[in-house]
């Protein structure tokens, strides 16, 4: 018997296969495009590349869960990343998700339950689209983001909150002369900028979701507004779904009962 966690955000999802002990055994992420529920196929079928299990059970999460018409049970993003974030830390912390459309700041006390969150659903500010897009405006790779920001030699702030706003302001920076650097840098410090806005962030932080994945000078810069430490899991990306997963590994249990 297997666990899968299948995560279905509105920008890419994400597959997690874990054993009896709550390992990893498979993942896979891919684009969420328009049809979630082949999405979502698509994923669990590469995380489980050759292994032939003797059963499954599923748990579907995320912003198109409800379209995974063939897992066992259905369990809200907020959860599943508060489960998959706990079995990291066990403990009292703040998880900080940063995903494609939305942010999330979800509260957990040392028994692993929420105490409060707030997400972010009104603007694509501070989300990984909002990297997309700006990154896009200014025609630089993705990959190349991380490594051009660390070169900044000092704080660009940019004021702009909506994406449309802020790739304008940009646009009349790089007129200026401002360093391409420099504005980069910008670009991941109004992200922390919106994460900061959105709730006090104390205690022990965890960070979650792709951007922090793929741009971990986010998770530095929070580091140094609030002093303090954020700890990164292993392959963040997958959090939600590695939550789904352990939620899953659960209906065994209950099944049996």
């Amino acid at each position: 018997m297997i666990y899968a966690g299948i995560d279905v955000g509105s920008c890419t999802t994400k597959a997690v296969i874990i054993d009896r002990e709550g390992r990893i055994i498979g993942s896979h992420v891919c684009r969420s495009g328009i049809d979630y529920r082949s999405a979502a196929e698509e994923a669990l079928r590469k995380a489980l590349g050759n292994t032939e299990p003797d059963g499954i059970k599923i748990v579907a999460t995320g912003y198109g869960r409800h379209n995974v018409d063939f897992a066992e049970e259905k369990k809200t993003e907020i959860a599943c990343h508060a489960k998959g974030g706990y079995y990291y830390l066990s403990e009292r912390f703040t998880l900080i998700d940063i995903g494609g459309q939305d942010n999330k700041v979800i509260k957990i006390d040392e028994r692993g339950r929420r105490i409060d969150f707030k997400m972010n659903r009104k603007c694509a500010a501070g989300t990984g689209a909002f990297i997309e897009e700006i990154a896009y405006k200014m025609n630089i790779p993705l990959e190349r983001l991380d490594s051009l920001a660390r070169k900044a030699k000092r704080r660009f702030k940019i004021g702009s909150y909506c994406t449309v706003f802020a790739s304008t302001e940009i646009l009349s920076h790089i007129r200026r002369g401002v360093a391409l650097e420099e504005l980069v840098r910008g670009i991941f410090e109004s992200v922390v900028d919106r994460i900061m806005e959105m709730d006090q962030i104390e205690g022990k932080v965890l960070m979650s979701g792709g951007v922090v994945q793929y741009f971990p000078i986010v998770a530095e810069i929070l580091e140094k507004r609030i002093n303090g430490k954020v700890i990164v899991p292993p392959r963040p990306q997958l959090t939600g779904a590695f939550g789904a997963a352990l939620f899953a590994k659960e209906l065994e249990g209950e099944s049996s009962v």
